[in-house]
């Protein structure tokens, strides 16, 4: 029993030692972040070669590559390793008694008021659990699960990530953000075509490329391509490019809220909808992940707004009327 516990923690070193080679490229610079010798590290990686029976570093060439066989061992190496790191993460909630923290990722678009809800939520019904909650676009949550870095994250689709699960999904309408002086702004539903002419302002693609391509796509097959496409990151960016005229914006009714100056009008027939879930390692998952995902579906689902547009409001582009003033009144 001891031999062979021994020989799992030295195949989780010699992983490690592979994986700081194979995103270096170089010993050197390896050993340096490992902190130790070169020697040992190249003997290290050489007893992984032969215990698998595989070269997994091409070194007849100045610079060190990794072969077919390192690049397919490195996807494997991280999952096992991120599976060792939540092992032993959950081992040690058990011995002290803690449920421990989940790590997660949510949109950075996310709503001031929602995030509070989903706070609340978790902490109602899993008052053991440390939500250590993140500000990360759908790519950044992506590469971080799978780099073990995160436990769960809350992505907009499409996503095509091998290894993750997938919880149920939320879905928003979205509609055109138009300043209130625009002429569109007058009309109470807009035609995807009606924005012809028009700049895009979107979140860039790296952010989520698989929703980017996606929003793009349903404008062409409408009628609408952008004559040019600007990209935010952040909302108030967003809405600044707005209302400065740089282009109109596809978002849900709750972003048009937070600035006065600007209107959200729906699109005729819906085709545009923003689908969000949570997603999770399939492999060695957090203990409170999938919790986590139907709670975050939930909340999601409670804060999508009414798809009712205020009458008073469509019939005119401004909604907020000043009374003039009575004959002969002071000030």
């Amino acid at each position: 029993m001891r031999v062979a516990y021994r020989r799992v923690v030295d195949l989780f070193r010699h992983l490690r030692y592979f994986v700081a080679v194979a995103e270096e490229l170089h010993f050197g610079r390896a050993a340096e972040v490992l902190g130790i010798a070169q020697p040992p590290l190249s003997q290290s990686i050489q007893r992984l070669e032969r215990e698998l029976g595989v070269e997994l570093f091409d070194r007849s060439r100045r610079q060190v590559e990794l072969t077919t066989a390192g690049r397919l061992l490195l996807d494997e190496a991280r999952g096992l390793l991120a599976g060792e790191v939540r092992m032993r993460a959950l081992m040690r909630m058990v011995r002290d008694g803690e449920l421990g923290t989940l790590r997660a990722g949510v949109p950075p678009e996310t709503p001031a008021v929602t995030l509070q809800t989903l706070l609340r939520r978790l902490a109602d019904e899993l008052p053991g659990l440390d939500i250590d909650l993140r500000e990360l676009t759908t790519s950044e949550q992506l590469r971080m699960l799978t780099m073990g870095q995160l436990d769960a994250g809350l992505v907009h689709h499409p996503v095509d990530v091998p290894g993750l699960r997938i919880g149920p999904a939320a879905q928003v309408r979205l509609g055109a953000v138009l300043p209130r002086t625009s002429p569109l702004a007058k009309r109470a539903e807009l035609a995807l075509a009606d924005l012809a002419g028009h700049d895009l302002v979107l979140p860039a693609r790296a952010a989520a490329p698989g929703w980017h391509d996606h929003l793009l796509d349903a404008c062409r097959r409408h009628g609408f391509t952008p004559a040019r496409i600007r990209h935010a990151r952040n909302t108030e960016f967003l809405l600044g490019l707005v209302l400065a005229g740089d282009g109109v914006a596809f978002e849900p009714e709750s972003t048009a809220r937070r600035e006065p100056r600007v209107v959200w009008r729906p699109i005729a027939g819906d085709p545009l909808h923003r689908t969000t879930s949570a997603v999770w390692p399939a492999r060695s998952p957090h203990p409170a992940a999938e919790r986590f995902a139907d709670i975050a579906a939930a909340t999601l689902d409670d804060a999508a707004p009414s798809m009712a547009v205020p009458q008073a409001d469509a019939a005119r582009p401004w909604s907020i009327v000043f009374a003039p003033h009575a004959a002969g009144s002071g000030g």
